[in-house]
């Protein structure tokens, strides 16, 4: 397993170096409880461009402090990509950062149902002019499921920061 949070390290002093711009990161975080925002700050020096992490597992906490629309959880549910988009777009909004990246899922054994199985998460990514989702089903136990949508979160800002890197001049 790559140490992801190291190469987003580079990445963001790889962007800093072509652009003269450290651009700053934060996270939304339901179902990871945390492990995002935990990786990103084991590292020396993130504290340059970690601005900070909200942990929104409960609904009303998506809606109060992220802003998610109520409609959109009554309508998509909790767990969908338009809430993983609404809660990396708070996210960024509500910690002043450029990027923000989210999940929300279901890391079992509980709490699945027919059309959303154990394993199903939704991982969202904010910036300026772009928001998007990423869906993944995962297939481990409730530790496995959350491990690995943290390594999928932080797989997702890699990929972002590398196409940032070859559009940059």
């Amino acid at each position: 397993m790559a140490n992801l949070e190291i190469e987003i390290a580079s990445l963001l002093r790889e962007y800093q170096a072509k652009t003269g711009r450290l651009l700053t990161i934060s996270t939304a975080e339901s179902a990871t409880g945390g492990r995002i925002s935990d990786r990103l700050t084991n590292i020396p020096g993130s504290s340059d461009y970690f601005k900070g992490s909200l942990i929104a597992y409960n609904n009303e906490v998506k809606i109060s402090a992220l802003g998610i629309k109520k409609e959109t959880v009554e309508n998509y549910g909790a767990v969908s990509p338009q809430t993983a988009i609404e809660m990396a777009e708070g996210g960024r909004k509500l910690l002043g950062t450029d990027i923000c990246i989210s999940d929300t899922g279901i890391a079992g054994p509980s709490g699945a149902t027919a059309e959303k199985p154990v394993g199903l998460f939704y991982i969202g990514l904010a910036t300026e002019g772009k928001s998007f989702s990423k869906e993944h089903i995962f297939s481990g136990n409730r530790e496995e499921n959350k491990r690995a949508a943290a390594e999928a979160t932080l797989s997702l800002l890699k990929q972002y920061l590398q196409e940032q890197i070859s559009l940059a001049k």
